[in-house]
Parts: C-alpha cells; sequence; structure tokens
C-alpha cells in the first residue's frame, strides 16, 4: 500500500455556483450588457443586398459543373483524394476550403484551379448586379492574369 496522499486535481469553476434557494449570491452582479451591434446607414431606399459568400459561390460552380458531367460526389471525391463528407459541404458552402482542396476538386472536374475561379467570378458578378471590367485600384493594362484581378487567399 501507498503512504501518500491521492493526486486532486485542483477545479476552477468557468461558471459561478447556482443560486441555491434561500441563499445570497457570493459573486458580484454581472455589468450589464453592451448594446448590439451598431446599425451601418443603408445608402438609398431599401437595405443594402447583402454580398454572397465565397465559400458559398465556389461550392455551387464545383456542384454544377459535378452534376452537368453526371458524375457522384464519391466519384469526385475519390478522384481528388478528398472525403466524400468533406467535398459534400464544401458543396454546400459549410466548409472554407483551401486552395490545394480546390484545385483537387477543380482539377477531379477536369478544370484548373484558375478555371473553378473565373466561374466563381462570373457568378460573383452575376448575383451582385454588377459588371465590374476594372479592379479597384489598378489599370486593366497592368493585369497580366485572365481571371480580371479575382483573387482566393487561403
Amino acid at each position: 500500500m501507498s503512504n501518500q496522499a491521492p493526486n486532486r486535481a485542483r477545479v476552477i469553476p468557468l461558471r459561478p455556483p447556482a443560486e441555491r434557494p434561500g441563499t445570497a449570491a457570493t459573486l458580484p452582479p454581472l455589468p450589464p450588457a453592451a448594446p448590439g451591434p451598431i446599425p451601418v446607414p443603408a445608402t438609398g431606399p431599401g437595405p443594402a443586398p447583402r454580398e454572397p459568400l465565397l465559400r458559398d459561390l465556389v461550392g455551387d460552380v464545383l456542384r454544377r459543373e459535378r452534376q452537368a458531367q453526371e458524375r457522384t460526389l464519391k466519384d469526385v471525391a475519390e478522384s481528388a483524394r478528398i472525403s466524400m463528407p468533406y467535398l459534400s459541404e464544401v458543396e454546400r458552402g459549410r466548409k472554407e476550403a483551401s486552395s490545394e482542396v480546390l484545385a483537387a476538386a477543380a482539377h477531379a472536374l477536369g478544370l484548373s484551379l484558375g478555371d473553378l475561379l473565373a466561374r466563381t467570378q462570373g457568378e460573383l458578378i452575376r448575383l451582385s448586379g454588377r459588371s465590374s471590367t476594372r479592379p479597384v485600384g489598378r489599370s486593366r493594362t497592368t493585369l497580366s492574369s485572365s481571371h480580371d484581378g479575382l483573387c482566393l487567399a487561403a
């Protein structure tokens, strides 16, 4: 038998103990909650349209291309060497995929990463209702890419 006392962990509660009926709280009351987000005034009549998320647009493009080729999620995921549940979440806009994953999925569909991003840019322009022919802050002649300034940072 051991003469040592049991090794007990010190537990620090993350929340104050719940008050029991008939006992006073030992902790001071919390300060009032800060007000919600500061509303941003809209320009023009009605609310400003919400910008679509890049992950939603990329997922839509991947799904449409896969369905146009009449291929299954399983087939494309195996070809891209990514898991089928993860590809499904990328297609549904639930996951923000890395550029490596996007490139693998695009190549499995016979596209380059540039093709995927160009189609995504077209969707962004279509949904936002703007036809941008020139990226902000650059002249068109300085661009060496045919993708008109679309950039994906991972």
